[in-house]
């Protein structure tokens, strides 16, 4: 294993040794050039000095120093008066030598008398100084003549001061040798602390650093170890398992086939629906877009049939979602059995449905298909020992009339289709432009509605309930009406489905049960005194969380008693809202009456009817117009009128229009009429107009 220790000390001891060495030169070097140039700076003020005193003795030694050899120099009376001289001058300074040259080179003076006389033309700094620069150079003597006598041990900056005579010619060069053993010992003082200084920093640098590489050193070794661990241990589980890759090569074929298996069911999954394995919403769209491309290449035509269960959603929230799940897969199997000119027959979610056939010759075909679909749904479908029938509604596009493209196909069929379910169960409808301009007309008016509810536009109006035996005054109900300033007197057989559809009948159903109580209320201050009052309520109210609540506040809001209010709920709002019976129980005990409207037109269960909290039943217009011409209708009367004395529930007869149908009506137990008979829907004032002075 690499010794990181061992390479690191070695190289950290070179690098530290190198950075010391280069730090001590570095700062030796700076110490002794700043020592200097104070040192030289100070030559030169003494020689300046020494020019300004001796200037003339200076001037006439050069002078006499022309054509004079040594020994003659040396006994000169210039010379030793200049000895004299400098003597006194520089007694006490850190001067300890003075030599003075002529321009030649000779040595004219010396503080030692021995080198009077030499020749110094090839000294570098004799050289220098005749230029006109000043030069200086550090020097160490073991012994050295001064002013003083001889010293030894003696460290020196000798300067070269140029002398410059009349014109600023160069007559001669003056060497100070200047003593500086002082400064050279503080220097060599402060270089040995400060290289320990650098010592000790770069020592505790070392071994911080070898503390963590030593550190790494045990980790690395500790992963080593590990690794090695990891690796005899891969080899025993790569042993162990080239042993079982061999016991289950014979078993490889198996999984592959298994994964393309597998792989061919997600296919499936993802092109197909789970539950009826029809093709599904994507398949369909991806199959249909092709379709067009080739109906489009081959100038042909296509339609687009969209299929929607009527009544599905009963039998759901009824019998339960399992049921509703194998009815959907009962109703696949009898479209592709009994359909036959279904080129394609797709799911795409619910129970909604959608097929495509393909080179459309005429519109009979499509028709006859369409005849086809909801002839698959006249056998009733057996599930879980229920007979349950149900019927379709049909809406059919065709390409390239009714569209060119996927979306304007699909979106065109679902117009159609909700053409076909309003004429009724089991229909079937082409799309026409018609269709477009009434969904447009649709919109406008939700959004007429909307603002009608802001700006005061809509009205309560009521309609007499009257006992069948004495005629007397016995209750109203309440029926909304709209006039539009665009729209004009807009029935609520045209607004009120829109209501339901956009939810604007929240809004709306709070505000007329409002607005009835509060003119009941009016009626009671002023002395018109009804004795009960109907609304009808929306299956969207019923589902609000929040709507007893709301009840309670507008009961409270305006003071009117809960027996003198009655609500009307439909069979389909019992079969539809979850948890109905505890929700209408609740409405009882706080007082309020209710009734079922329109019975006898949905799926009316009698289990249910027995359970229901109701006090009366509401004969549906459809039935009291056959009165006298349908024996059929007179017949389900007859039935009703039994029903409702067996649970002990009051009857009340909608749509009576003629004495014959009251009599009737009268004659089978019936306790209340409503109709054009007693009166059509009135605004209030002229309700209370026709009906305050009559006996109540």
């Amino acid at each position: 294993m690499f010794n990181l220790s061992r390479y690191f000390s070695i190289l950290s001891l070179i690098l530290i040794g190198l950075a010391a060495g280069l730090l001590g030169l570095m700062y030796r070097e700076a110490s002794v050039r700043q020592m200097t140039t104070l040192a030289e700076d100070r030559n030169l003020a003494m020689a300046q000095v020494f020019e300004n005193a001796l200037g003339d003795s200076l001037a006439e030694l050069m002078d006499a120093s022309i054509g004079k050899d040594a020994s003659m120099l040396q006994q000169s009376e210039e010379s030793l008066g200049m000895r004299n001289s400098l003597t006194s001058l520089l007694r006490r300074t850190a001067v300890v030598n003075v030599k003075i040259y002529n321009r030649l080179g000779v040595t004219v003076f010396s503080t030692d008398a021995t080198q009077i006389g030499d020749s110094n033309l090839d000294n570098p700094g004799f050289k220098t100084a005749l230029s006109g620069v000043v030069t200086s150079e550090l020097r160490h003597h073991k012994a050295m003549e001064t002013f003083d006598g001889t010293r030894a041990n003696i460290d020196l900056l000798a300067s070269f001061i140029p002398v410059a005579g009349e014109g600023q010619a160069i007559d001669g060069v003056i060497e100070l040798y200047q003593d500086v053993t002082p400064f050279m010992a503080a220097f060599r003082n402060m270089l040995w602390i400060v290289t320990a200084v650098v010592a000790c920093v770069f020592a505790v640098l070392y071994l911080m650093q070898l503390l963590v590489v030593r550190r790494a050193q045990g980790i690395l070794h500790e992963q080593a170890e590990r690794i090695e661990a990891a690796r005899s241990t891969l080899e025993v589980q790569v042993d162990a398992r080239t042993q079982e890759l061999r016991r289950a090569i014979h078993q490889l074929e198996g999984e592959v086939a298994e994964r393309r298996q597998a792989e061919s069911k997600l296919n499936y999954l993802a092109y197909h629906d789970p539950l009826t394995g029809l093709a599904n919403r994507r398949y369909f769209l991806e199959r249909l877009e092709a379709s067009l491309i080739d109906a489009s290449a081959k100038k042909q035509r296509l339609a687009v049939l969209f299929i929607d269960l009527d009544q599905f959603k009963q039998v759901n929230d009824s019998l339960g979602h399992g049921v509703g799940d194998e009815l959907l897969v009962a109703v696949a199997a009898a479209l592709c059995e009994h359909v036959r000119l279904i080129d394609m027959l797709a799911r795409l979610g619910g129970d909604e449905f959608i097929c495509v056939m393909e080179s459309v010759r005429s519109d009979e075909e499509v028709a006859m298909l369409a005849q086809e679909v909801i002839a698959a749904f006249d056998s009733p479908f057996r599930i879980d020992g229920h007979d349950l029938f149900l019927s379709a509604s049909v809406g059919v596009s065709v390409y390239p009339n009714d569209g060119d493209s996927v979306g304007d196909l699909l979106r065109n069929a679902d117009t159609a289709m909700y053409r076909a379910k309003a004429l009724g169960r089991g229909h079937y409808h082409f799309y026409t432009p018609e269709m477009t301009r009434d969904a447009q007309e649709r919109i406008r008016i939700d959004m007429l509605l909307r603002r009608a509810l802001e700006n005061g536009e809509l009205s309560v109006h009521l309609q007499p309930q009257v006992d069948s035996k004495s005629g007397y005054l016995v209750g109203a109900e309440a029926l909304v009406r709209w006039e539009s300033p665009e729209l004009g007197s807009v029935p609520p057989a045209r607004f009120i489905p829109l209501a339901e559809d956009s939810g604007i009948i929240i809004p709306l159903g709070n505000w007329v049960l409002r607005e009835t109580c509060r003119q009941v209320m009016r009626w009671k201050a002023s002395g018109f005194d009804l004795p009960q009052v109907s609304v009808n309520l929306s299956v969207k109210q019923l589902e609000r969380p929040e709507f007893v609540d709301t009840l309670v506040e507008i009961l409270d809001e305006t003071g009117i008693e809960p027996s003198r209010l009655k609500l009307e709920i439909t069979e389909s709002v019992v079969m539809i809202v979850e948890d109905a019976f505890t929700l209408l129980d609740r409405l009882r005990k706080i007082g309020i009456s209710l009734a079922l409207d329109d019975f006898g037109t949905g799926y009316s269960s009698l289990s249910y009817l027995k359970m229901l909290p109701v006090q009366q039943l509401k004969i549906d217009r459809s039935f009291v117009v056959g009165i006298g011409n349908n024996p059929e209708d007179e017949a389900i009367i007859r039935s009703v009128m039994a029903l409702a004395q067996s649970l002990d529930f009051e009857v009340v007869a909608e749509g009576v229009e003629t004495a014959e149908q009251a009599d009737f009506l009268g004659e089978l137990g019936c306790h209340q009429l409503q109709g054009f008979l007693h009166g059509s829907a009135v605004a209030p004032a002229e309700f209370r107009a026709r009906w305050a002075s009559l006996p109540r």
